[in-house]
Order: structure tokens, then sequence, then C-alpha cells
């Protein structure tokens, strides 16, 4: 693995014919994490969640990869329009309330052959079939089990509140329900433990919490293997051809795939691993999205100040959200202003080298959501710019 002084070397060598600001994606890096994460799936596929990478050139090239199988949409609009791209297998991991995307479902064989949806109410039944618009394709429908960890009687929860169904008997109570409204078929079941996934338990001068979490975590993963094998049970006794139960995340992909009642993982940021992977004992992955940020402004000793770069990512507001300056090492946000709108003054000694025109190299804290900041990613290998893709927003798609 280079340094990173070689790294940011070769990023300034490839890009030095593109004005700044602009993004990157190291491929090199890229295809290492991938084959990281089919290597902690053990055998199982891996199902590529399309709201951390929000490029279609780098989803295509990820799914011709050996290991991963399908796409974890964020709406149904992406998902119709993923699958007329060509892609065969979407699974639209929350539910929507788009009623002219739910129309355009029922009325289209190809589409609902390869788009299935999330649904954890029968209202949301009701209200795709008000919205059939005279469409009667049958529609694929995922079941989504709540994963949090509740303590105490239920007084403590640990863990995103998302489906309403925790217990076997709720799941495959609307299973049935499912299975007998004339137009829909049970096809999944999805459970994402975003508790363990999604949050680091190596927190940077915070060994206390480190251990917290990580009590928590191996407490919930405990808790949901054997509350999710039994809903497994309960689904397939009302629909024993369930094609595939669907848990995990980068995070915690090497877990989830050991337990048996689960069929794939799914797994999207360990592709870009921007900074809020950063804080984990379970993996160890290289840094393959970044952009740069133009110095435009020398306003003193150990001071330079970078066009824009206030990209903060979405969830809890706080100092982790915020992107990373990464090359050259050493620099930091001002506390007086932080990642700013239109120009970022960043304090510390690797400042003094750097002249008007040099860039600074940036990790977004999220993966995908740096897509929304550009709308081309340029494809780097070695000390070359091989290629350029357009994220969503350059393909005119703003889904969200």
């Amino acid at each position: 693995m280079n340094s990173p002084a070689a790294d940011r070397a070769r990023y300034d060598r490839a890009t030095a014919h593109l004005d700044a600001p602009l993004a990157i994606v190291d491929l090199d890096a890229f295809d290492a994490n991938a084959d990281d994460l089919v290597r902690r799936a053990g055998g199982k596929p891996v199902r590529v969640a399309s709201k951390s990478v929000r490029c279609r050139a780098l989803l295509e090239r990820v799914l011709a990869r050996p290991g991963f199988a399908g796409i974890m949409s964020y709406t149904l609009a992406e998902s119709l329009w993923l699958a007329r791209s060509g892609f065969e297998d979407v699974l639209l991991a929350y539910p929507s309330a788009d009623r002219a995307g739910f129309a355009e479902l029922a009325n289209d064989a190809k589409l609902a052959g390869a788009v299935t949806v999330m649904v954890d109410d029968p209202a949301q039944l009701e209200l795709i079939d008000g919205a059939r618009d005279g469409g009667a394709e049958e529609i694929r429908v995922c079941l989504e089990l709540d994963t949090a960890l509740q303590l105490f009687g239920g007084r403590v929860r640990v863990g995103a509140r998302r489906s309403p169904l925790r217990e076997p008997a709720q799941l495959a109570a609307l299973a049935r329900t499912v299975s007998a409204r004339p137009g829909f078929r049970v096809v999944g079941l999805m459970a994402y433990e975003g508790h363990v996934a999604g949050v680091g338990d190596a927190l940077a001068g915070r060994p206390l919490r480190s251990r917290v979490i990580r009590v928590m975590q191996g407490a919930a993963r405990r808790e949901l293997a054997a509350r999710r094998a039994e809903v497994v049970r309960a689904v397939r006794a009302v629909v024993p051809d369930l094609e595939f139960v669907n848990g995990g995340g980068t995070g915690s992909v090497q877990q989830t795939a050991a337990e048996d009642a689960v069929t794939e993982v799914a797994a999207g940021s360990g592709l870009y691993v921007p900074r809020l992977f950063d804080n984990y004992t379970s993996f160890s992955g290289r840094p393959a999205a970044l952009f740069a940020q133009p110095v435009v402004r020398r306003p003193g000793v150990g001071v330079v100040t970078v066009l824009g770069g206030g990209y903060p990512a979405s969830g809890a507001a706080g100092a982790d959200r915020l992107p990373v300056p990464y090359l050259p090492q050493g620099l930091r946000y001002d506390p007086q202003e932080g990642a700013g709108e239109v120009q970022t003054p960043l304090l510390g000694g690797p400042a003094d080298d750097l002249l008007i025109g040099d860039r600074v190299w940036f990790r977004h804290a999220k993966a995908g959501e740096l897509c929304e900041r550009f709308d081309t990613l340029h494809l780097v290998e070695a000390d070359r710019v091989t290629a350029t893709a357009p994220t969503y927003r350059g393909e005119g798609r703003t889904f969200l």
C-alpha cells in the first residue's frame, strides 16, 4: 500500500490537467475494498447499496466482479431508472409513497420482474393498489424486520427506528396478509442492523466509549441472530419459496454472513471507505473516494484558504459529519469557521508549503453523499485518469 505522501503525489499528477474542485475514485483502492468485502462475506453474495455509490459506471464495475449480486436501492424512482438501465435485481430498501412510480411498476412486466419493494405495514399495500392505474403486474415484496436491541423491558432502545415489525408472529402475519392479497408476492426478508454495521467501535481518544460500544454490539448481534432465525422460520412457514434473507452492512459483513438464516449481505460504503469507517475493529479499508479543493488564499503563517468544502453528511449534527482534510496530512479546520459554504480556512504546518492553485484532498464523512456535490468522478489508476464517469447528479438524477 502506498504512503499518504505517495498517494497525494500521484493524485496530483493524475489530475494536473483538471481544475479543482473535483472528485476522484482510486480504482485500485476501490477494487481492493471490493475484494475485502467478498472475503468477509464468506461465500454469500454481496448486494451493493446504491446510495453509497451513486454512479452507474461504478455499480456496473462492482457487479461484474465475482461475489456481488444485485442492488439495494433507496427510492422507487431510482429503482425504476436502474431497472430500465439494465440492472435486473433491484431491492428497494425503504417503503415508498411514490404513486406515479407504483403505477409504472404495475404496468410494466420487465420492471415488475426486476424491482422488489419494501413493506412493513398493510397500509402500504393499500397505497400501492390505489396507485396501480389499471396495472395488473404482480408486485414483488420484501418484509423488513426491526433489528433494534431493546433492554429493560423496552425502556432502552439501541438502533434505528425503521420497521414496526419485531417479533416472528408479526412478520408471519404480514406475510400471510401479503400472500392473500391478489397482485403481491413475498420474495424476501430484510434486517439492517445499523447500530452494529454503521457505528464505529474504536473511537480515537475515547477508549471507554469504544469499549461500551463493543459490548453493546456484541449483545445486539447475539440477540438479533437468535431472533432473526426465528423470524425466518416463521416467514418460511408461510412462504416456503422465500428467495432471499438480506442483512448486514459494511461494518458487520462477516458477522451477519456467518448466520445460517441469512442468504446475502448488503454493503456499499466499504467500496469508497469514507472517514466514518476509520473507527472499526472489524475491518480496515483503503480510502477510494476523495475530493480536491484548490488553495485560493494564504492569509498568514500556518493558514491557507481553499474554495468551498462545506459538505456535511446526514445524521445527527456533529464534527464527525464534516469532511476531513486528508492530504497533505496535518491540516485542520479553524474552530471559529469550520467547513465553509464558499471558502474554508485550514490551519497547520503543511499550509506553509501550499501555493495558490495547489489542492487539498478531503475525505467525505459518508460515501455516496459526496456524489451529490459533483457531476463527475474522475477514475484514477496509478497516476493517470483513465476514465470519467457521471454521478447520479451528473445524469440529472437527484432522487432525494
